[in-house]
Order: structure tokens, then C-alpha cells, then sequence
């Protein structure tokens, strides 16, 4: 996936907001607060970061392509970043990138989601 492609998956989302920040990051927000991150690392290559439940931070953090995000995780948050974007990885991306918005939409209280018409389910997440 390359950024534009990043892009115009995340702008699909509900209630998202996109600003570019942080030495020229893609950011995305729903609510105000970041669910995403895509950025060109100094190699040239893109890299994008994303929240993640407890259970997905532990698997990723040990997969090829993956690493804990270093700022986020640094602090103790359940960040990862994509760093293998080569294609093969894109359907995964974008499955985690879904998952991010509904976890940081899912953090909004109900009247912020109400507000901003935005319907996400618990399922059965740790919300950490």
C-alpha cells in the first residue's frame, strides 16, 4: 500500500479528520484523536502505525513486517508500525487500520460518538 492508496482507505471511515503533521505524517483522527499514521521512512519507504487490542500487540510485536511502534509502545501504549509494505501485507493493513478507528472510536464516550454519528461495537475487546 503506498500513502495515497493509505489515504483514501482511512477517509472512508466515519466522522475522520486528516491532517499532516509530525515531519510531513498522514495523520487520522476520528474524534480528534489519532487511530493512524502513515509516513516515508528516511529509506524512502512507507511505514504506517495504528492502535492495536493487548492480544494483537503481543502477536504483532513478533511478526515479520511488524515492530512496536517506537514512540507509542516506548510509553507503554499498544501501538504497532507496519514497516514491510511491499504489498503482501496490504489486506492485513487494512484489517488493522479498521481495527484501530473502532478501537480509538470505541474510547470516545457515547455522546462524542452520538455527536459525530458514529456506530462501533465492543465485541468482546480489552479496551487497553
Amino acid at each position: 500500500m503506498n500513502l495515497d492508496a493509505f489515504n483514501q482507505f482511512c477517509s472512508q471511515f466515519a466522522a475522520t479528520s486528516h491532517v499532516v503533521q509530525w515531519g510531513d505524517s498522514e495523520v487520522w483522527k476520528v474524534g480528534g484523536k489519532v487511530f493512524a499514521i502513515g509516513f516515508t521512512t528516511k529509506k524512502g519507504t512507507p511505514a504506517y502505525t495504528f492502535k492495536t487490542s493487548p492480544l494483537n500487540f503481543d502477536f504483532l510485536s513478533d511478526s515479520e513486517g511488524y515492530i512496536p511502534a517506537p514512540y507509542f509502545a516506548s510509553r507503554g501504549m499498544k501501538w504497532i508500525q507496519q514497516i514491510d509494505t511491499g504489498g503482501s501485507l496490504d489486506e492485513e493493513l487494512e484489517y488493522y487500520l479498521s481495527e484501530s478507528y473502532r478501537l480509538v472510536a470505541l474510547g470516545l464516550s457515547k455522546r462524542k460518538r452520538t455527536e459525530l454519528g458514529i456506530e462501533v461495537e465492543a465485541k468482546d475487546l480489552e479496551l487497553d
